[in-house]
């Protein structure tokens, strides 16, 4: 599959605004606290257990809305900080001001329909390929966190961060 011409390039995504305004967000499922990955939720090679992204809940999404970037990240890793871990994109099929993002599984190019992935993790080498990799630190504390973007065609309209925990 040539994952280079999967929608819009990351470079477009990164370009911010001074009309980009703050998202609400918030994790859907109580075990994920941002404080600590919960149990199980980390990466293949480090024992985790059907491993997926958070559901989340999104909201104060601005009008014309289609889209919702996703980019997963390790803080306290260069190479997998900024997206390393994943970035997708869910599509919104209604003008919601709230919408309920699902879990998408981790080590997979698998990904429920309204989704479409943007880039795979950056690690393939060291552990599962997929567009979503876990948190993979092997327990060293590293802070993980996902960036998340709402789309107007192409343009980026709102933006927020979700410490996801440590591992």
């Amino acid at each position: 599959m040539n994952h280079s011409k999967l929608l819009l390039p990351l470079a477009v995504i990164s370009m911010m605004s001074a009309n980009v305004f703050a998202l609400e967000a918030k994790f859907a499922d109580t075990a994920w606290d941002g404080e600590q990955i919960p149990a199980g939720q980390q990466c293949q090679k480090f024992a985790g257990q059907n491993p997926s992204t958070p559901a989340l809940i999104v909201s104060d999404i601005p009008a014309g809305t289609n889209a919702i970037v996703l980019a997963y990240s390790d803080r306290d890793s260069a190479k997998m900080n900024n997206g390393g871990h994943g970035i997708m994109q869910f599509t919104l099929n209604s003008s919601a001001h709230q919408v309920t993002i699902p879990s998408v599984t981790g080590h997979s190019f698998d990904l429920p329909a309204e989704f479409k992935m943007i880039e795979a993790h950056r690690s393939p080498g060291w552990d599962k390929a997929g567009a979503y990799m876990p948190p993979c630190s092997g327990g060293k504390g590293h802070a993980y966190y996902v960036t998340i973007k709402t789309l107007t065609d192409d343009k980026v309209s709102a933006s927020t961060l979700l410490e996801m925990g440590k591992y």
